[in-house]
């Protein structure tokens, strides 16, 4: 970044630009990041996408000068709103982030916090369970070079066991690289192997029974658990002390990220290890549990949920249906009613995507296919009728016969 460019900014500082962040912008005027970031922001815990360094000429979303003209606005803004005197400067200056969500901040008033690195998220609407529904700001680090060590990766980029994945850019990236540009291949494999020094080895922690002593590393541990749904690995982090009852992603328990993602064994090891059961936690459910599972949800404290009697009846899971109904039915009179009036939401609301989807406007984690057998599958429930009711009632009966 040229000297020139460095003193405009600096000249719509209110102090100056931190002397770590003059050395990155005299290395590199911008560019792109691949690693994992989270930051606890008003009680949750939230994954931040610094994937990019703002600078000048994007003309997008990457923009350095764009996104300090945004903040100039807003500044002024907030100042009229107060009453207050404006100097025209920025005391926060942005320098990264991820287009419109996520914004990372380098603090250039004068004062105590003069060099903290901030980051700021852009709050969801309501309908985003676990999320942040109002922007939020928080400390990434004091400094520019801690900030960066906060960056990491949660899982080998080589061997991952997510879709998608820290590493997902940057391999593929170097790939091209060598193929089509020339690339030299042992420059890219040393640079593969720097890289992955940002792993967290939290399984030589486990092993050393220092786990628990790092709260970064064992969250990580937990999450690798529910990953991959293996109740071993959460059984051995409950013997090493690893604390279950933690917010894991957003303002979701560890048992609540584990229903999320369908990881119906890692959910049942952490009931029996002891990690606490919301009382909402049933509407975290998107697929059906086993029968066992559900019985100990709601043996721990959990309360029914329609939304659960609907997703396990759509996916033709009857008898998992019947069994979070019948809970229903024995805490709300009006079941039927609010049962009936969702599941035809529902049954609109996946013909209408069935129709996009045919007309090829749009996308759909279900194909044709699957779209249809949803709503067969709630057309055919013997749910759906309340004239059926004696039938469900009958199969409970048989069930506990």
């Amino acid at each position: 970044m040229s000297e020139a460019d460095i003193a405009a900014v600096q000249a719509l500082c209110s102090g100056p630009i931190p002397q770590q962040l003059l050395e990155l912008w005299r290395v590199t005027a911008g560019g792109s990041l691949d690693y994992s970031l989270t930051v606890d922001m008003n009680g949750n815990r939230e994954a931040i996408s610094w994937s990019e360094l703002f600078f000048n000429g994007s003309k997008a979303y990457h923009d350095l000068q764009g996104w300090i003209d945004h903040e100039l606005k807003l500044a002024e803004e907030v100042s009229e709103e107060r009453g207050h005197a404006w100097s025209g400067k920025l005391d926060a200056l942005p320098f990264g982030g991820f287009e419109y969500c996520d914004r990372v901040y380098a603090v250039v008033e004068r004062g105590r916090e003069q060099g903290h690195i901030l980051a700021w998220k852009r709050g969801l609407p309501p309908a985003w369970t676990h999320q942040l529904h109002a922007d939020a700001v928080a400390t990434i680090a004091a400094d520019l070079r801690s900030a960066f060590a906060a960056l990491h990766l949660p899982e080998d980029p080589l061997n991952p066991t997510e879709e998608y994945f820290s590493g997902s850019t940057l391999l593929p990236h170097l790939s091209k690289r060598v193929e089509e540009h020339g690339l030299d291949r042992a420059l890219a494999d040393r640079l593969i192997a720097f890289y992955r020094e940002a792993i967290r080895d939290w399984r030589a922690r486990l092993a050393d029974g220092t786990l628990a002593d790092d709260r970064e590393l064992a969250f990580n541990a937990l999450d690798q658990a529910i990953n991959t749904d293996d109740p071993a690995l959460v059984k051995e982090l409950a013997a090493a002390r690893v604390p279950l009852d933690v917010t894991l992603g957003g303002d979701a328990s560890a048992l609540e990220v584990a229903l999320i993602r369908a990881a119906y064994s890692a959910s049942q090891a952490l009931i029996d290890a002891g990690a606490p059961v919301s009382a909402r936690c049933m509407s975290d459910i998107h697929k059906p549990p086993p029968l066992s599972l559900i019985e100990s949800l709601l043996a721990h404290g959990a309360d029914p949920a329609v939304s659960a009697v609907i997703a396990c009846a759509e996916q033709g899971s009857h008898e998992s249906a019947h069994l979070i109904a019948r809970a229903c039915a024995a805490r709300d009179p009006a079941f039927r009613r609010s049962f009936a009036e969702a599941t035809q939401h529902r049954v609109k609301e996946l013909k209408e995507d069935l129709s996009k989807v045919r007309a090829r406007t749009m996308r759909h984690y279900l194909t044709e296919g699957e779209l249809q057998a949803h709503i067969d599958n709630l057309a055919a429930s013997p749910l759906a009728e309340p004239a059926s009711w004696r039938a469900v009632l009958a199969w409970f009966s048989r069930r506990r016969t």
